[in-house]
Formats: C-alpha cells, structure tokens, sequence
C-alpha cells in the first residue's frame, strides 16, 4: 500500500486529497495543525493517521513524512500571513522531501497569471503578477520548480465543496443554508471559474500517480464558467432559495478593510471578478484524459447537503 503525506489536510482541497487517496486504497498522514479538527474530519478512516503539528517547524513534518511517497502541500494562510510563514513551510516541505527522497505535489491558485492577456490561459503563458499576492505565488513557484525534489504543480481557480469554509462560495452557500439574505463577493455578472474540490482532487491524484508529470505545471480547470446570477438561478431551482443575495463591490470591501485585515488584504484580487482568469485544461485532456467536471448543480446541491450537517 502506498504512504503519502497531506499537509494542510484540514482545508478545502486537503480534506478532498484525504478522501481521494484513501479511496484509491492510499495510507494517508492527514497533517494539520488543530488535532480535534482532524479527528473530526478522519477519525472514521481506517486508512487515515492523524499527525497534528506546524509545517512552520520542520521536525514536525519530518515526524509526519516517515516513509512517504509523496508530500501533497495544500497548506495556506491568511492573505496577510503569506510572507511570514508560506515560505518557511515550503522550505521546510522541500526541505523534508529530499532528506527523506519523497516527491511534492503542491496545490496553487491562480494569482501568479496576473491579468490574462488571452483566454484560457494555457500554462505555457508568461507569468506577470501584477499584485504582491501574485509575486508571492509566483516567487513560491519558482523555489519549488527550481528545487531538486521531483515536483508538480496544480493551479486551480476558485473553489467550492465540502469543508471549503472560508472560500468565495461558502460566504454565499452558509447563508442558503440558514436560510438568510446572502452575499456574493464580486461582480453577479461576470464569468468566473468555480471548482469543485473532489474534482481537483481526483486530477491532482492522477497526476500524482505517474512519474512523467513531475517537474511540470498543470492547470485544472473547473466544468465551464459561469456568472453570479446563474448560481443564484441554480440555487433558486435546486434547492428552492428565495432570499436576496447581495454583490459585494471592491469599494464594500475596502471600507470593511478598515476594520479587517483579512478584507484589506482582499481588496487587490478584487480584479478577478472584473477580468477574471479562466484556465485552459488542454494540456491535461491531450497526456492525461478527461478531467473530473461535476456539474454545478450537482456540486452545489452535495457542498450544501455537507454544511447542513456540519455547520
């Protein structure tokens, strides 16, 4: 049986690692930092040992990565603790793999494109972050593909699923939930890309099983774009919501940047839902297959039947 580590498995696509591998009849080392939180999340996984610790320190990823294959990163932060912790933990991470010669599978978003100068953007295009969120992204890319560690990465655009909390969609999916007047972060009109967790997950594992896909970048790409009012179409029909959900503009949020740091950080990505970046999935399709595309519907109604029961 193969052994592989999921750091950051606490979060939106580690949660879907998690679930992936094991169903593929992976061990897994679910590593996270709050232990009760994995506990709750795995503790019903035969498959599945729980390794609670700080990637921020590198002994406790080397306690976590004995005898792994591969060292999945998914770990993130807060926008304004990128600088201080995202590069230790990939330091450590790289770190950790080579000592113990293990692979990294590390997941990405998409900030490091910048504005696209055409669409979909393949991952071929010249990277030109525009933002300081960006340049991280991009600098944290170039660490890890300039590293002797076989490496692959995956960009994915925005996210939803189960135990996605905290992403653009939960904001507005928690309310259909309780019920309430909702929000919608962005622009209602605008195509965007939302993918659903199990989808990326089952790609970045298929990527992660052959050898020829190390030390190359990979795009996946969501089922198709779509706008605001086409979810909100979708939840009307599908789940029978019938309250108000309410845009949130880039200046909303620079006012509440005022008092948050975490919307004040949120204010220069705001260019997404005017220009947003839509991934091309050519490459994948063309040397791997079809990518994993769930409809909206479906993935919507399954993220909102996971919150019923856990929020």
């Amino acid at each position: 049986m193969k052994r592989v580590l999921v750091i950051g498995a606490s979060g939106s696509i580690g949660y879907a690692l998690v679930n992936e591998l094991v169903n593929r009849g992976w061990e897994v080392i679910a590593f996270a930092r709050n232990e009760e939180k994995l506990r709750s999340l795995f503790g019903h996984h035969d498959h599945v040992t729980i390794q609670s610790g700080d990637a921020r320190n590198k002994q406790d990823i080397a306690k976590a990565a004995k005898g792994v294959e591969v060292l999945f990163h998914s770990l993130n932060f807060p926008y304004h603790q990128w600088e201080e912790n995202l590069f230790i933990c990939l330091q450590n991470i790289l770190s950790v793999a080579e000592e113990s010669d293990s692979k990294v599978a590390y997941v990405d978003n998409v900030y490091a494109y910048g504005i696209p100068s055409r669409s979909p953007i393949t991952e071929s295009v010249e990277k030109r972050p525009h933002t300081k969120k960006g340049k991280i992204r991009l600098a944290l890319e170039q660490r890890l593909m300039t590293s002797s560690v076989p490496t692959l990465l995956v960009h994915m655009p925005d996210v939803y699923g189960p135990n996605a909390n905290g992403t653009i969609l939960h904001e507005t999916l928690k309310s259909v939930v309780k019920g309430q007047t909702g929000i919608f972060v962005g622009n209602l009109r605008t195509k965007r890309e939302f993918l659903y967790t199990i989808d990326g997950a089952k790609a970045m594992v298929e990527l992660s099983l052959r050898d020829d896909c190390y030390n190359q970048i990979w795009n996946i790409p969501s089922t198709h774009s779509i706008t605001g009012y086409e979810i909100m179409k979708l939840l009307r029909t599908e789940v029978s919501y019938n309250k108000k959900i309410i845009p949130i503009s880039k200046a909303m949020i620079r006012f509440m940047g005022l008092f948050s740091p975490l919307m004040r950080e949120l204010v220069e990505m705001m260019y997404i839902s005017e220009t947003p970046i839509i991934l091309s999935g050519e490459k994948y399709e063309n040397e791997i297959g079809a990518l994993p595309k769930t409809p909206y519907q479906v993935g919507l109604i399954e993220t909102i039947e996971w919150l019923k029961k856990h929020d």
